[in-house]
């Protein structure tokens, strides 16, 4: 399979699913894991019993996939990962240093609002001028010079 087709493939694979939002999250989660394993002076939140640490942002990862190889359960996943994602202020270094937080609430929030085989959107001012009709300007341009034009009084 060459490049070009293995590309093609992935493309119309991406675009059946809410593709960044589950990579918003997958990354979310993997941020706030890798701090997590971060030395003791960066730490600044142990966590509930340091388990909770660990299996929030790992179910947000199992979430981001579950989004990725299972869009038809889309709403369902993104709600229990914006409540884990939610969970890891406090029990994960404050989110991740807040910033795997932001990954896993956008990502979420991404995914819940996704819809599938939307038609595209028609312009407000392709649906105005349907609605109206052409406008003047364009009839008198279309219409030709007027009758008496160029002669003198």
């Amino acid at each position: 399979m060459t490049f070009t087709q293995w590309r093609d493939r992935f493309r119309a694979w991406r675009g059946q699913r809410p593709f960044a939002g589950g990579l918003m999250l997958v990354l979310g989660g993997a941020e706030i894991l890798v701090t997590m394993k971060a030395p003791l002076p960066v730490i600044l939140h142990v966590g509930m019993q340091g388990l909770a640490g660990y299996l929030l942002p790992t179910l947000m990862v199992l979430c981001g996939l579950l989004i990725l190889f299972n869009p038809a359960q889309r709403l369902f996943y993104s709600i229990i990962a914006i409540l884990l994602s939610l969970g890891t202020w406090l029990t994960s270094n404050i989110g991740g240093f807040v910033v795997g937080l932001l990954l896993g609430v956008l990502g979420s929030s991404v995914a819940f609002g996704w819809l599938p085989d939307q038609e595209p959107r028609v312009s407000r001012r392709k649906r105005r001028e349907e609605k109206q009709g052409p406008s003047t300007t364009e009839t008198f341009l279309k219409s030709g010079p007027l009758p008496d034009a160029g002669k003198t009084a």
